[in-house]
């Protein structure tokens, strides 16, 4: 296979350090040379790659921009380029790793006990232990304020009841960030792996986010102890300030589907010959071609002010859905033109292209919808909640 050609054509490489630029090279060969070699196989039989968690540990890629408790401790930037680099190989890739940093390892460094800091952050910081975040339902997504999964007080404990669904990393995680309804207020519980009643079962027959463990996570008066409650998250904002943190991975991640897709279309149209000449040569292949670097172009500008601004602590959420919602729209669109630019090949797991037009519907859809994000720009401009 060539070798990946990163898309820079503003130069933006000269606006980072030289730390960030080692951090994304090192990233990206790592994604050559335990990612790419894999992932078709691990997409085409419905598998993650569990053999890259070690190495996404010693790589310090686990909670990366999390401070304390063995985590890395890295800027923002550096930790929106390390997103980027491993959608790059895959979606389900670069989702494990924000589901474990934004998801899991976010909620406790912000809303968990010392005790629970302590017993959990360093674990999953190196990956020897596997989380995951439960907040959507089988009745209840976009919305999740209406929620069934309730807990309740019972001595020394709390007894859980309800279920979750397409939830990243169920099966395989050694601790799920739970949000269940408490006297009518939305909390955070931590719920370990054997705790009575807490089953999973796998969500199979997919066609997208193949080489990622989808699940479902059961609650059948699953007893906790006290102690594993979230003592700073109470309400609807704790699981959504979470959000916030992996949506802002998305918008990062999903420039290296797009770029790898544009790789992928563009060396192609350099070498397949159609009508005695490269297919690269014909004016419809170049305007592909174009709008697929343009708008690649405008999402890595969206990603550096927004890494920028939640660097200096003023990124909003609604600033964080304008980046989801354009980057992810766009790199669908790349991925699918990339996808008709190379014919039949397209379709094939010879190239990438197929295999991150398919992830990308469904990050289209977590992690607040196409048009969910659309609503929540509206009522930012115009103050008017059109979602109630």
């Amino acid at each position: 296979m060539e070798q990946f050609e990163g898309s820079d054509f503003y130069n933006l490489d000269d606006l980072l350090t030289e730390e960030q630029r080692l951090i994304r090279d090192t990233v990206r060969e790592f994604v050559d040379d335990q990612v790419i070699p894999c992932i078709e196989d691990c997409f085409m039989t419905d598998r993650f790659p569990l053999q890259i968690i070690p190495t996404l540990g010693e790589l310090g890629l686990l909670g990366s921009n999390l401070k304390g408790y063995d985590c890395a401790g890295l800027d923002n930037l550096s930790y929106g380029l390390i997103m980027q680099e491993l959608e790059r190989g895959d979606s389900g890739v670069r989702s494990f790793v924000s589901v474990q940093g934004g998801l899991v390892m976010y909620p406790i460094h912000r809303y968990g006990s010392d005790e629970q800091k302590d017993k959990f952050l360093p674990q999953l910081a190196s990956g020897k232990m596997i989380g995951c975040f439960g907040l959507t339902e089988p009745d209840h997504g976009s919305d999740p304020s209406g929620m069934i999964t309730r807990a309740v007080e019972d001595g020394d404990e709390y007894i859980l009841n309800g279920n979750k669904m397409w939830i990243t990393n169920g099966c395989v995680s050694d601790v799920a960030v739970v949000w269940a309804k408490l006297d009518d207020r939305i909390r955070g519980f931590l719920v370990e792996k054997g705790s009575p009643g807490f089953s999973t079962t796998m969500q199979q027959k997919k066609f997208s986010l193949r080489a990622s463990t989808t699940s479902e996570l059961h609650f059948q008066d699953c007893r906790i102890p006290k102690a594993n409650l979230l003592p700073g998250a109470n309400g609807l904002g704790g699981p959504l300030s979470c959000l916030t943190q992996a949506r802002y991975g998305i918008a990062w991640g999903v420039v290296g589907s797009a770029m790898a897709c544009f790789d992928a279309a563009k060396k192609y149209s350099l070498s397949r010959i159609q009508f005695d000449r490269p297919i690269g040569g014909f004016q419809l292949v170049q305007a592909k071609l174009a709008e697929m670097l343009s708008e690649i172009t405008k999402a890595q500008l969206l990603c550096l002010r927004l890494a920028q601004l939640k660097e200096s602590g003023k990124m909003t959420a609604q600033q964080v859905s304008l980046s989801k919602r354009n980057n992810v729209y766009w790199a669908l669109e790349i991925a699918r033109s990339a996808r008709d630019l190379l014919g039949a090949n397209g379709v094939t797991h010879e190239y990438p292209v197929g295999r991150h037009m398919l992830n990308l519907e469904s990050v289209k859809t977590y992690e607040g919808t196409h048009d969910i994000h659309t609503l929540i720009l509206g009522h930012e401009i115009t103050g008017i909640p059109a979602y109630k």
